[in-house]
């Protein structure tokens, strides 16, 4: 499978063309792909160039240096905080402009696979989530863990994560923001498949291939039917004014301080106790109850 020459690697995200498909790999793996500027312009980009380019049957999204993306760049994010002139008005128009690009994923006319490999955290989940089809290594680990910033989730989580989960599910993921490793991860739908690292981006970059032949106006129709337009504005318009004021609140400012201290998080979800042993099942008291069987979180 032939790609067009290698872009500069000093782009935060690289655009490579392989055939009918176009790859994009987050290439900032000294700050495990973290949602900077400069990766989120280059996300901005390539989402643009696949839809002004009928000729590209798939997207693919992939992370470099055994991370996927972990999520915001919280000393971009400190810094702007700190910044007397960064209001509320300032922090949605910050989310808006990232929900551009997402918005623009998620109604994206063609498949998006995100392969994930190592950290899915935060916003780098909702990217994933964003995909229609997630594959993922044994080390991939997913979380939201915007909790434990008093943060809200965002780039389109709320539209997205309760339709793979369901809604008592998404509400657990996002108010733990626990880590979900990649076989909970399967199990619960949010990755199809694992593969092992050197076998993840050969199983995407093929699974995306085989869009070259299908039908780009039935595989729009499939993605257009599952769709939900009205419901995805209204949620990115909640998050965008959710997130807002959660940005302005004095506990995250106190929580990223914290984590830029290198101190534990204020908020820590419990650890799931042991099943207590079964009572006598039909009042047979001839031998000690039996214990029940530990139910699996997934």
């Amino acid at each position: 499978m032939s790609a067009d020459p290698t872009p500069a690697q000093g782009d935060a995200v690289r655009a490579e063309r392989h055939g009918a498909t176009l790859l994009l790999t987050l290439s900032r793996p000294a700050t495990r792909n973290a949602f900077t500027p400069e990766i989120r312009e280059g996300l901005a980009a390539g989402i643009a160039r696949v839809r002004a380019d009928a000729s590209i049957r798939a997207l693919v999204i992939t992370g470099s240096g055994g991370h996927f993306c972990a999520g915001g760049d919280l000393r971009g994010i400190a810094a702007a905080t700190r910044d007397p002139a960064t209001d509320g008005a300032t922090w949605r128009a910050r989310m808006q402009g990232t929900q551009r690009w997402i918005h623009d994923l998620l109604t994206l006319d063609r498949p998006v696979i995100a392969a994930v490999d190592g950290a899915a955290y935060g916003a780098g989940f909702s990217l994933a989530l964003a995909a229609d089809v997630v594959l993922a290594t044994p080390a991939a680990r997913f979380c939201l863990s915007f909790m434990k910033l008093g943060l809200v989730p965002d780039c389109g989580a709320f539209h997205t994560l309760p339709r793979v989960v369901g809604a008592q599910r998404a509400k657990e993921l996002m108010l733990s923001a626990r880590e979900v490793d990649a076989a909970e991860a399967r199990a619960l739908g949010i990755a199809m498949e694992l593969h092992a690292a050197d076998a993840l981006l050969p199983r995407a970059l093929a699974l995306a291939a085989s869009f070259s032949t299908a039908s780009p106006l039935a595989v729009s129709l499939v993605k257009r039917a599952m769709d939900d337009p009205g419901a995805l504005a209204a949620l990115l318009d909640a998050e965008a004014n959710a997130q807002a004021l959660a940005f302005g609140s004095a506990y995250f400012k106190d929580a990223v301080q914290g984590f830029l201290d290198k101190q534990p998080p204020p908020f820590t979800w419990p650890t799931p106790v042991a099943a207590h042993a079964a009572p006598p099942q039909g009042g047979d008291a001839s031998g000690p109850a039996q214990p029940a069987p530990r139910r699996p979180l997934a």
